[in-house]
Formats: C-alpha cells, structure tokens, sequence
C-alpha cells in the first residue's frame, strides 16, 4: 500500500484532470525523461489531447512552486499524461518494468477515482442534512415569530406572594 501511496503522490490535477508528469513517469519506470519522451514523440499519434499534452509556461511554474522536485532548474516543460496517457506508455515503452509500474498506477488512479465518489455522495448526503435543517430553523423561527406577535395577555402570577404580617402591637 505504501508504493500506491507514493504513486497517488505523483498525480496531480492540471486543466481540471489528474495527470502524472513525465519526470515522475520515468523515474518509477527507470529510464530517462529525454528517452520516454523520444518514445512518446515516435507515437505521437497514439497521444492525442485527451491522453497526453504538453504544460505551458505558467502550468510549469505552478508545479514547480506546487512540488518539493527540483524542477526550476529545468527550461523544458514536461508532457502531462491522462490515465488513459499511461496506459497507452506501457505499449510505447513495451518493457517489463513499465507494465509492472503502469498496473500499479492504475490501482492508484482507481483509488482515488472511488475517493472522489465517496466524497461526492458525503457532499450530497451533508448537503441534504442542511437543507432538511434549515428547513427545521426556519419552521421553529417562524412559530416563535406567530407566539410573539400573538396578543399578549395578562399572566397571572406564579410563584409566592410576599405577605407582610403586622407586628401585635399595632393591632
């Protein structure tokens, strides 16, 4: 579980998508980010958008300031690969330690999709609570608001009455 720890680490949300950097990628398969994206420019036709793009400028800098990587140093943005990106590498890279890596990091993106839908429903379920007791508050507000407008009548006292007694001699 440690290792699927480590992996869910290295994906990052970019543009609204989870994605893992080449960098990360070719660390975990043990080669050099320059051959993995050698590789990926020689199948670039099996990367379109949706599973693979290149940072900007600004995206970069926002990792870089995002990450403990000693990123800054680096003039090159990196490739950003989809779930379905990192698939598509195990085929490109087509090594045993990249299938073994890809597997794991589809566990990984399976955790935390099952994460975000368990998040979900505990939003919707936390959202239902609050509309139901505010619906509760405002039933109560509105019946002490009718009680108080009501006409007030007199209260007859409760309680003890203080009785003066007289003294003998002043009978």
């Amino acid at each position: 579980m440690d290792e699927l720890s480590n992996i869910q680490k290295k994906i990052h949300e970019i543009r609204g998508i989870r994605v893992m950097l080449d960098f990360d990628l070719a660390e975990m398969y043990e080669v050099q980010t320059k051959a993995l994206k050698q590789a990926v420019r020689r199948n670039i036709s099996r990367f379109p958008e949706d599973f693979m793009f290149e940072l900007t400028k600004d995206e970069f800098n926002e990792v870089v300031t995002n990450c403990d990587h000693m990123l800054k140093y680096s003039y090159i943005t990196p490739f950003a690969f989809t779930e379905l990106g990192v698939a598509m590498l195990s085929s490109v890279l087509r090594s045993e330690r990249a299938i073994e890596i890809n597997i794991q990091i589809m566990r990984a993106f399976v955790v935390l999709r099952q994460y975000a839908l368990g998040y979900a429903e505990l939003n919707q379920r936390l959202e239902n609570f609050m509309i139901e007791t505010n619906m509760q508050f405002n039933d109560i507000y509105q019946a002490l608001t009718e009680m108080a407008e009501q006409k007030k009548e007199p209260l007859t006292p409760v309680g003890f009455r203080a009785i003066q007694y007289r003294q003998a001699d002043e009978e």
